[in-house]
């Protein structure tokens, strides 16, 4: 039950942060959410429900599936294009920043040099999910942001792999070269191995599940959420990366989407939409608790607040790193010196270096020091978030302002709809399907106010529903009205290049809403 409650408190938090993300659209959701998270912890008769964290579950619940929804959005031929800047990034890049970083630390700060490369290697990763937070708005170069969006996707694996070298050093007092550079090959590529062998597996079952009598939409969208639980928990088990293996099984689950979006229809748009919301949610949950541990460390750990040893720890990682990928851009990448600063800029740090901090506690590494990591290892990622989203603003181009996308949206939207009520008031239909209709068309246009639904639901409470005739007749009113909304979002879209995206988002609501019409409501899939 405590568990239950505590992981109740966590999301409720994330999905306030994103609702109030929307209403201030010029703040990252990843603040609101961090602030969030830092106010429970000040509220005792919250905080003292929230449970402590385990790094197992937050890796597998959290980590994994977000990285196999990230995979998944990118193209397996995509990545064998870049698959030499790949291995350059996730391994080269991350071993100079890790070597740089840690020495850099111990001569600044003068911890000892095993503490100091668990600092380096949980800051390697970086985070493509933070990165499109704080360039909202803004257009990253096509080039820089395919070399930041590959590069996010496979050096995590190689922070996790350093940070256990670093782990052993500081638990035992050496480091074992062998074994390690062993560890590294065996789990990087034993990763890669067992999530392209196990996701194709399941492809396999799922595309052969969907050609029987056995298929259910419901039970084959749980298969789907639960595959990057099932393979990160297996490859952890055999002793290879988990992180890889989802990495790579989503890759492998892109391609089939691309070849089976027909096969079924409603499956696969459903799946889109779980996706987004769970990528959505769990973002926001891993900002909430990174908010919830800085502060509660600052409250618990009173030496934190007078030694700010980890401030300066944080801000030296992150000034490193910065240099570290900008002489790598510009040197390896040869990208030109505006190129450069974006690729390094857009190192962002999120989810994945939390819980990559979180693990130590499961390790034999003295409390102090875990507070001073993970207060280090937060102010690094706060720094990474803040310093791009102001630096972006003068070095990127503005995309369209959600402002100006809003105000086009809801005027094409008006014009849409008055053409679909035109041509309802055309037919011949009873007055009360006629009502209903266009009430229900109106609502499309999102003016309508709670009194007006209110009057809407009473009527409905009130009178019976209709009869099969009455449904029929009401079902072709609304094919009629959506046909005329559909042709005049197909005439705008071809002249109307600039919110052409913006176009085809309203063209996809028609046709959401007409199989709402065409399908039964209480049908079973």
């Amino acid at each position: 039950m405590h568990v239950m409650i505590s992981t109740v408190i966590i999301v409720f938090a994330a999905a306030i942060s994103i609702f109030i993300s929307q209403a201030i659209r010029r703040v990252s959701v990843s603040y609101i959410s961090m602030i969030l998270g830092g106010v429970i912890s000040l509220i005792p008769v919250i905080s003292s429900h929230v449970e402590n964290f385990d790094s197992d579950i937050f890796m597998g619940l959290i980590i994994a599936p977000l990285l196999f929804f990230e995979g998944q959005a990118t193209r397996l031929n995509a990545v064998g294009k870049e698959l030499k800047h790949i291995m350059q990034t996730a391994g080269f890049l991350v071993l100079l920043c890790m070597v740089v970083s840690g020495f850099s630390v111990v001569w600044i700060t003068g911890i000892s040099l095993p503490l100091a490369f668990i600092l380096s290697a949980i800051s390697t990763p970086t985070d493509a999910t933070a990165l499109d937070s704080v360039s909202e708005g803004l257009k990253i170069p096509n080039n820089e942001g395919t070399f930041l969006k590959m590069e996010s996707l496979f050096n995590d694996a190689s922070g996790i792999i350093l940070l256990n070298m670093a782990i052993l050093w500081y638990v035992k007092g050496y480091i074992d070269y062998g074994a390690t550079l062993l560890n590294f090959v065996v789990s990087a590529v034993g990763g890669i191995l067992f999530g392209f062998a196990t996701a194709f597996v399941m492809v396999l079952f799922r595309q052969f599940l969907l050609r029987t009598s056995f298929n259910s939409l419901n039970a084959q969208n749980l298969l789907y959420i639960i595959t990057p639980l099932v393979i990160y928990y297996l490859a952890e088990e055999i002793h290879v990366s988990g992180i890889i293996a989802v990495v790579c099984a989503g890759l492998v689950h892109n391609a089939e989407a691309q070849r089976s979006r027909l096969t079924n229809a409603p499956q696969v748009h459903q799946g889109f939409g779980l996706v987004s919301m769970i990528t959505e949610i769990f973002d926001s949950t891993a900002f909430v608790i990174l908010g919830y541990m800085f502060v509660k460390i600052i409250i618990q750990d009173k030496n934190a607040i007078h030694d700010l040893n980890w401030l300066l720890i944080g801000v030296t990682l992150y000034i490193i790193s910065l240099i570290i990928r900008y002489l790598y851009a510009c040197l390896r990448l040869k990208m030109s010196n505006k190129s450069a600063w974006i690729f390094s800029l857009g190192g962002v740090h999120g989810a994945i270096t939390l819980a990559l901090a979180y693990m130590l506690k499961e390790v034999q590494v003295n409390n102090g020091d875990f507070h001073l990591v993970l207060m280090a290892e937060g102010t690094l990622i706060i720094l990474s978030l803040i310093v791009p989203t102001i630096v972006f603003n003068f070095i990127l181009k503005s995309d369209i302002t959600n402002d100006q996308v809003k105000q086009e949206v809801n005027q094409l939207r008006l014009n849409m709809v008055k053409e679909a009520i035109e041509a309802v008031n055309k037919m011949y239909l009873p007055d009360k399907i006629k009502k209903s209709v266009i009430f229900d068309l109106m609502t499309q246009k999102q003016r309508t106010k709670t009194k007006d639904f209110m009057r809407a639901w009473i009527d409905v409470v009130r009178h019976p529903e209709f009869d099969r005739t009455e449904k029929e007749l009401e079902m072709r009113a609304f094919m009629n009205a959506f046909d005329k909304e559909r042709e005049y979002l197909d005439g705008v879209s071809q002249s109307e290049e600039k919110y052409q995206k913006y176009i085809y988002d309203l063209y996809s609501e028609v046709l959401l809403a007409e199989t709402l019409v065409i399908e039964p409501l209480n049908s079973k899939n």
